[in-house]
């Protein structure tokens, strides 16, 4: 049956304050980046998007080691609620550190997954949202239009199985995206996880812009399979 998943992550509020990074290091030993690095010849997307796909390959290629290199250091960055994120400033999180652990607990149960292979005509779909919220300043899934992510994709043509929508609203660098989305605070239902972890995806389309609130602005459309028009 198709069905239609649809999840945001707002950012948090930021306050200035001291970064604490100076003992994190990001390891690249064991992983497999060319591989892993399906976006690489697509010419439509910029580098940051072919990064962000990139880190959730990573991620699905083995979330136990993910959760290990990435997300397992940044415990020691928390000071009660304010998570201290390596190069940026302090983010006011709701859960504190429980909600990292917690990421941390399910990766490393969860097998790996498929890679997810760059789709134009997801990325079109998203870069139609985000073009709309680079203007209009509005926040969620909802376009100025109306439109939601199922008409926003069967603009550019036919979505099989299943389609999800993650959207950023911040963030400095792909892997920061990725991991705040998959820690998921103050998200209930972590959704966001579900669709970075869900076996049923296999193609992804991604569009970053400016937000003129939030900075950086990060769509990620996702389908089990997609024939464009």
């Amino acid at each position: 049956m198709k069905t239609v998943t649809i999840i945001l992550w707002l950012a948090a509020g930021i306050q200035s304050g001291v970064i604490y990074a100076e003992n994190y290091r990001i390891p690249t030993a064991g992983w497999e980046n060319h591989t892993l690095n399906t976006a690489a010849n697509a010419s439509y997307l910029s580098q940051f998007e072919k990064d962000i796909i990139f880190e959730i390959n990573r991620l699905r290629s083995n979330p136990a080691k993910y959760a290990a290199d990435f997300i397992e250091p940044l415990a020691k960055n928390y000071r009660r609620n304010m998570l201290y994120y390596p190069g940026d400033k302090p983010l006011q999180t709701r859960e504190g550190i429980s909600a990292l652990n917690e990421c941390v607990r399910e990766l490393k149960q969860q097998k790996p997954l498929s890679l997810l292979y760059p789709s134009r005509g997801l990325t079109r779909a998203a870069t139609d949202h985000v073009k709309d919220q680079s203007r209009t300043g509005r926040l969620g899934h909802t376009g100025s239009d109306r439109s939601n992510i199922k008409t926003r994709i069967e603009r550019y043509g036919q979505w099989k199985v299943r389609i999800a929508e993650n959207i950023a609203y911040g963030g400095i660098t792909a892997q920061q995206i990725v991991i705040y989305l998959l820690i998921d605070d103050g998200v209930r239902d972590r959704g966001h996880r579900k669709t970075f972890l869900h076996p049923d995806f296999n193609e992804i389309g991604v569009a970053t812009g400016n937000h003129p609130e939030y900075g950086i602005m990060s769509v990620m459309d996702f389908a089990g399979a997609f024939v464009e028009k």
